[in-house]
């Protein structure tokens, strides 16, 4: 089913005139385009719309021209209609408004005052061929960004060089870094979530990103060592079969028809197995991904629907270490998208299930 479809489908059961998205990454999901300008705010600088047969793209003179011209590579220019309105005449969110008209029933993806709301999570799942495509490109692309920098780390590097070196890689190759985590060999394990700081990196360090290009977000992590303490590796794998055990299990419900919060209770499982139970509760496992970081986080008895084709992205930690990609999981396959052929790898086990993956092995560098 294409987005047209699903959004035909979603103005049908919710008795509507139109839907509409003004959200950066749900514009992104319907045109591929990008309407970020100001980053501090959580709508875009145009909005999208659809009403069973146009599209509509509602923003002001200064961005109307750039964004049809280069921000909407999916739509032609006849399927497009375009309503452009004065920058110092009103706001966005006033010109939809005007636009749709008090005698039509439209839901919009942020709060607006005569508008239903619309979530638009479950419209993005499952991904489209389309997507899936971008996806790999994009994943690949940002794997490798993280692979370089880390191949030239070096123990008195600050988290905070790293980080800035991370953003410049992701950047050179048009992609954006919403999350940029580096943590020392201190840091790392004190927190889940090792915001970069002047620390140096020390006997090794976890770089995690979450990346983004056209809406579409992909999640990695990767380990390296200049004198790791003897623990690591053993919790890096654990980590890493706790991820095999969710990716396998998500496939599972997938085909299955059940729900993130079985996931959730094969990964709770695949804690106790590796001798780490209980570890989950320090951090969150991660779920969906797709037009955002995590389309839905799992957690106990989670109801959300677990869909395919789509992307999942599970990152599992054990105190000081973790492991983390973002796959393309389909009926029958698991296809790793963050993943290149120039990094370290093993063959990890699911817990409890007959099934293995490669997962990117911790790279040791020279001091």
């Amino acid at each position: 089913m294409d987005k047209r479809e699903r959004l035909e489908g979603y103005l049908e059961s919710h008795n509507l005139d139109s839907v509409w998205f003004v959200r950066p990454n749900s514009f992104a999901w319907l045109t591929g385009g990008n309407t970020v300008v100001d980053r501090e705010g959580d709508s875009g600088v145009a909005a999208v719309g659809y009403d069973g047969t146009d599209v509509t793209i509602v923003a002001n003179n200064i961005e109307a021209d750039r964004i049809v011209s280069e921000e909407v590579p999916d739509l032609e220019a006849e399927e497009l209609v375009i309503e452009e309105f004065p920058w110092y005449a009103s706001s966005l969110d006033e010109a939809v408004a005007e636009y749709v008209g008090d005698d039509k029933r439209a839901a919009i993806d942020i709060d607006l005052s005569g508008f239903e709301r619309v979530d638009p999570t479950p419209l993005r799942q499952p991904l489209t061929d389309r997507d899936q495509k971008r996806y790999r490109d994009l994943s690949r692309q940002t794997a490798a960004a993280v692979e370089a920098v880390c191949r030239e780390l070096q123990s008195e590097d600050t988290e905070h060089e790293v980080a800035s070196a991370l953003r410049v890689a992701l950047s050179a190759r048009d992609i954006e870094a919403p999350v940029v985590l580096v943590g020392g060999a201190t840091r790392a394990q004190q927190y889940r979530h090792y915001t970069p700081t002047d620390a140096e990196l020390g006997e090794y360090a976890l770089v995690s990103v979450t990346a983004e290009r056209a809406g579409l977000h992909a999640s990695c992590t990767r380990t390296v060592a200049f004198d790791p303490p003897a623990w690591l590796e053993e919790r890096h794998e654990a980590a890493a079969r706790v991820e095999t055990t969710a990716l396998a299990a998500t496939q599972k419900a997938a085909n299955d028809g059940d729900t993130a919060g079985d996931v959730f209770a094969a990964i709770q499982n695949a804690y106790d197995a590796v001798g780490y139970d209980g570890e989950w509760e320090h951090h969150h496992q991660g779920g969906a991904a797709g037009f955002a970081g995590r389309e839905w986080i799992a957690t106990p008895d989670h109801d959300a629907p677990v869909e395919a084709p789509m992307a999942y992205a599970w990152n599992p930690t054990v105190q000081g270490a973790k492991s983390e990609d973002t796959a393309l999981v389909t009926a029958d396959d698991i296809e790793v998208l963050t993943a290149t052929d120039r990094w370290p790898t093993t063959t990890v086990s699911a817990v409890n299930r007959a099934f293995e993956l490669e997962r990117p092995a911790i790279l040791e560098l020279e001091e």
